[in-house]
């Protein structure tokens, strides 16, 4: 062949050569008169051309907790036609738990973006992003018909009503009293209704408007001393033979009563007894099902310890001393640590068919957000010191409250604990977390006066620290005798924090 090629056909037989046609095989073509290669003569038929496709990398929509079902796209951080290496992030995605990075798992570029950034309840598997590998044509990528994209939900069929016969019914005539609008109490309507007295010449003063049984029977006095007249029933207007059963409309009650409040409407007042829908994130719809769940399929156990926080103050106070600074949870995460290597058989979980026995000590610390509750993982807390489960507990926080938990700082855990003593409150039970056996129940420690004796003997008031701490456990791996040991275990530990080295 020659060393150069000079081509002077026309422009769609020059789509074919360079293998941009519309079809991916030009099979044998004649080559038209004004074509020629290399000046010599006329080119009459081509070669079998092959338009070889560009296969694509699936981007799909992870699982990155075992809860989750759904996930939102937060943000896209690479664009369209950028080089991607594999380990760099591609997009925030928020799960259940957290907001997550997506890593790419191969070199190359990215081509389209499925799923546009803001995108809520993307299903597990849905195709979100396609990549193609380095030096393919990534601007004419397609999306393949096999995307397993979520089929869109269908809307339910209103099955066909065929007309029924036209019945001729006669109008029932009613008695009125009136045509009030008031919303009124039972009672009220019976006294209103025994009287013949119209709510609409008085004035209720129940909350929202409510016409109040001492309403009514103000109305009632009234008329007995003739400063309100009796009321008539209206005269009814003349009736006609309703033709069909479908168009009458049944009378209703002389005082109706709203069935439903109103819906409120964006950028009006809101009227009497609305609300408006606050929609629910995926995290909250999560700790609703969940909760649901272990409270409807666990079965609850509580027993509750007063603990002397005496000790405890007095080291926190030699530690602050030498500027490390800890907090009572960290003594109680630590103390409840060391009660489960003493006891092992309270740090276990429900597998489904029966308790499983967990290898590691791993304290779940519930963390309120904006967005919920979410428990991050203190690992291995028997073999942490206080200083330690007070670092992890600081940085996991922390993340937490940003969305930036990943999956394995959260997921897991054979123990919670859940702390509502900075808030004030003095005791409370908490929910179990599947698939954990127990959750302690922490309260704010509060100053209570002991009668004491002194050194010799004499009887005395002494101030002491006391917390309340109260453990759900699941009686079917822990019972009832099992748990009030763990919490005497646990009393003494608290209490003598040398047991914590």
């Amino acid at each position: 062949m020659a060393a150069s090629w000079r081509l002077g056909c026309d422009p769609s037989l020059l789509r074919y050569l360079l293998g941009f046609g519309g079809r991916r095989s030009l099979g044998l073509a004649r080559a038209t008169g004004g074509c020629s290669v290399g000046g010599g003569p006329s080119l009459r038929w081509l070669h079998r051309t092959q338009w070889l496709p560009v296969d694509p990398i699936k981007i799909l929509m992870p699982s990155l907790s075992p809860t989750m079902e759904v996930g939102n796209i937060v943000k896209w951080l690479k664009k369209e036609g950028e080089t991607v290496s594999a380990g760099d992030a591609l997009c925030e995605i928020e799960t259940d738990k957290a907001v997550v990075t997506l890593d790419a798992s191969d070199d190359g570029i990215l081509a389209k973006i499925v799923v546009e950034e803001g995108a809520k309840n993307v299903r597990l598997g849905s195709l979100i992003g396609l990549m193609v590998e380095e030096g393919k044509d990534w601007k004419h990528v397609e999306i393949p018909q096999d995307a397993g994209l979520p089929p869109p939900v269908s809307e339910p069929s209103v099955p066909h009503l065929s007309p029924e016969p036209q019945i001729s019914v006669p109008v029932k005539k009613e008695h009125s009293l009136g045509t009030s609008r008031f919303r009124l109490s039972p009672a009220a309507r019976n006294i209103l209704e025994k009287h013949a007295v119209d709510a609409s010449q008085g004035t209720a003063t129940g909350p929202r408007g409510i016409f109040t049984k001492e309403d009514a029977l103000n109305l009632v006095k009234l008329k007995q001393v003739g400063k309100i007249t009796e009321s008539r029933p209206a005269p009814a207007p003349p009736s006609t033979p309703t033709p069909s059963l479908a168009t009458q409309v049944p009378a209703g009650p002389s005082y109706p009563r709203p069935m439903i409040p109103p819906v409120s409407t964006p950028g009006q007042p809101n009227a009497v007894g609305a609300f408006t829908e606050v929609p629910a994130s995926s995290i909250r719809r999560v700790i609703a099902k969940r909760l649901t769940e272990s409270k409807s399929t666990i079965p609850h156990a509580y027993a509750t310890a007063d603990c002397d926080l005496g000790a405890v103050l007095k080291v926190r106070q030699d530690l602050v001393r030498d500027d490390i600074k800890v907090s009572v949870n960290d003594f109680i995460i630590k103390a409840a640590a060391v009660t489960l290597k003493q006891m092992p058989g309270v740090n276990v979980s429900w597998d489904g068919e029966g308790p499983k026995q967990m290898s590691s000590i791993d304290i779940s610390v519930a963390v309120a957000t904006d967005k919920g509750l979410i428990t991050p993982i203190i690992k291995d807390a028997a073999a942490k010191g206080i200083q330690e489960i007070a670092d992890s507990v600081k940085a996991l926080s922390k993340k937490a409250r940003d969305g930036k938990l990943l999956p394995e700082e959260y997921q897991g855990g054979s123990f919670s604990i859940s702390n509502l003593g900075m808030f004030g409150i003095d005791e409370f039970t908490a929910v179990i977390n599947p698939p954990q056996a127990c959750i302690l129940a922490v309260g704010r420690f509060r100053p209570v006066l002991k009668l004491a004796e002194d050194e010799e003997g004499n009887p005395r008031l002494q101030q002491h620290q006391l917390i309340t701490v109260t453990m759900s456990s699941d009686s079917r791996m822990v019972d009832d005798e099992l748990a009030t040991r763990f919490l005497e275990s646990f009393k003494a530990n608290l209490e003598n924090p040398i047991r914590l080295a």
